[in-house]
């Protein structure tokens, strides 16, 4: 019986080797994120619709606001331009005015740059006007159009 007994021990042994679990090794893995923000540039213009006093002249006189959005990180740019280059015009008569955005101001005879420099949201500024007086004006009804874009940098 010993010998049978001892066949019966070697053979739970090999029995509870084969069983035992299997120790696992440390592993690791990875999972990327991934996503996307589009670049986004957009400007709304409000036209106050001023009638302006022309003879009286205008100073620093709101004409029209702007809401101004952009998420490009390095910031971005708003342009002013002008269709008669800075000038009221009436037929072949003009009379020149000064604009004012957020504190920038100057004439349109050329395009107007503010730069941002960096992202903003739902920024506002207004847009004002001032035109000197004069008696000598000449008769007729005089006109501009003040383009503002916005750009990415």
């Amino acid at each position: 019986m010993n010998k049978f007994f001892a066949k019966t021990a070697a053979a739970s042994l090999l029995v509870a080797a084969i069983a035992a679990p299997a120790f696992a090794q440390n592993a690791t893995g990875t999972i990327q994120l991934r996503g996307n923000v589009a670049q986004s540039c957009t400007i709304t213009v409000q036209d106050q619709g001023q009638n302006l006093s022309l003879k009286n002249g205008e100073n620093n006189k709101t004409i029209g606001s702007v809401t101004e959005s952009c998420n490009a990180g390095n910031g971005y740019k708003i342009t002013l331009a002008s269709t008669n280059a800075g000038k009221l015009k009436s037929g072949n008569f003009e009379i020149a005015y000064q604009v004012n955005y957020d504190g920038q101001g100057g004439n349109l005879n050329s395009q107007m740059v503010i730069d941002r420099a960096n992202a903003q949201f739902n920024k506002k500024a207004d847009l004002k006007v001032t035109i000197p007086a004069s008696e000598q004006y000449i008769a007729g009804d005089y006109a501009d159009t003040v383009t503002v874009t916005i750009a990415a940098k």
